[in-house]
């Protein structure tokens, strides 16, 4: 179960010892200002505009039917 949580960094050796745990894959490391931690949440959000269920499994038939 993965968990995210925010640190505050107040000595190097603290970060030194996060990059080990990273390279043990027993945790990530997210720099905030990296392109890679984008909020896709917010980027998203609104990006399609809500709509019926049987419209949405109409327009998924019709797409796997232009597969076959």
């Amino acid at each position: 179960m993965a968990q995210t949580i925010v640190v505050d960094i107040i000595n190097e050796k603290a970060m030194k010892l996060l990059q080990d745990l990273e390279l043990l894959k027993l945790i990530r490391v997210h720099k905030k200002d990296d392109p890679k931690t984008v909020n896709y949440i917010k980027r998203y959000k609104g990006a399609m505009s809500k709509q019926p269920l049987p419209d949405v499994d109409s327009q998924l038939q019709e797409l796997r039917n232009s597969w076959e």
